[in-house]
């Protein structure tokens, strides 16, 4: 199974920036790793709650189209709400 999400590259950051993105049903996220530098992105909170289920989500590799671009990663590690079924943050490690 091939996962392929949308996401925006964040500006603003911190503890305010992170919490007014999930109210408004996103989810805070960085890409690090490779030659490249680490880059904050936004996700929607659903499809990544839904996706989630399956055990590829862990394992295989996911495609993320930020701004017309393919960046290939893998879910490093993810934080989740202690107890709703909420993602709070994910870090995606570039493959």
């Amino acid at each position: 199974m091939s996962f392929v999400f949308e996401a925006k590259v964040r500006t603003d950051a911190g503890k305010g920036a992170s919490r007014r993105l999930r109210h408004a049903g996103l989810i805070p996220a960085i890409i690090y790793g490779g030659d490249a530098e680490a880059v904050s992105i936004e996700l929607e909170h659903d499809k990544i709650l839904h996706a989630q289920d399956e055990d590829a989500f862990y394992t295989d590799v996911l495609t993320l189209m930020i701004d017309g671009q393919e960046v290939k990663v893998k879910a490093q590690a993810m934080q989740r709400h202690p107890y709703k079924p909420k993602v709070t943050h994910i870090d995606f490690k570039r493959v």
